[in-house]
């Protein structure tokens, strides 16, 4: 079933969203959700294939973007603006987690550097290009791509993942207080691990790595991206139109968790 047949409610009628790394995952799910809520949505991605794939299943409008590139970046707001006549929602949900980005013993300074771009930077530079149209509207959502990760640690480590997604929170903390009175929000989205292709690489395909990691969650099992993807609706809509700079947690209970129950 398409994920859109599944809204009932109606709370983005209008309203334009822009969804980086939107040809798969958390940011795919999104757009179908948000285009449910009748929102006009933009997926940025490298992969033209896929994107164009993801904005013709929304009705909506696919650009090329690298997120590490200024220009590409300050294009993809522009074309959205041009189009839909405002930015309303920036999703700013593009990043990585490679193989090479391990312990920081491990780690070496190419690795780190290429996660910190696309995770971290691409946020920066997303965030400041929507907040031109933003201000000149005064109001917009802005939602980034934290994780669980940056509220604990992890012997298993992604030292650059996990420092670059620290990042994401503070700044989005920052940003959160520093425009609020511009009627402008800024959230970061914290998930826990959610089954997507990702995740799979990661560990989810082997089941004794996968069963290390279910026993910390109390609900017993991974998120799934439409569940992130509706979290991302709420922040987008009016109806979270008292929550800035926060850190919504979506983890299944598991940064709350010390024991977590043996059935």
């Amino acid at each position: 079933m398409n994920t859109q047949d599944k809204i009932v409610c109606r709370r983005l009628p209008g309203r334009s969203a822009v969804i980086t790394g939107g040809a798969s995952g958390i940011g795919l799910a999104t757009a179908h959700r948000l285009a449910g809520e009748g929102a006009h949505v933009v997926i940025a991605d490298t992969n033209r294939e896929a994107g164009e794939a993801a904005a013709k299943a929304v009705d909506g409008l696919f650009v090329y973007t690298n997120v590490t590139e200024p220009a590409d970046v300050e294009n993809l707001f522009k074309v959205t603006n041009d189009t839909y006549g405002r930015v309303d929602i920036a999703f700013n949900n593009a990043g990585i987690s490679p193989p090479d980005d391990a312990s920081i013993t491990e780690t070496g300074l190419d690795a780190w550097r290429k996660v910190q771009e696309i995770n971290l930077t691409s946020v920066y530079l997303c965030t400041k290009h929507a907040l031109t149209y933003m201000q000149a509207q005064g109001k917009g959502s802005i939602i980034n791509t934290a994780s669980f990760v940056a509220l604990m640690g992890a012997a298993t480590s992604q030292i650059s993942y996990t420092a670059s997604k620290g990042g994401v929170l503070a700044m989005s903390r920052e940003l959160g207080v520093e425009f609020a009175k511009q009627g402008i929000r800024v959230n970061a989205l914290c998930p826990g691990p959610v089954n997507t292709v990702l995740l799979q690489e990661l560990f989810a395909k082997d089941p004794e790595m996968a069963a290390r990691r279910l026993v910390h969650i109390p609900i017993g099992r991974f998120g799934t991206p439409e569940e992130m993807a509706a979290a991302v609706a709420f922040l987008a809509s009016d109806d979270a139109s008292f929550i800035t700079a926060s850190s919504f947690i979506v983890d299944g209970g598991l940064t709350s968790a010390y024991v977590t129950p043996f059935d």
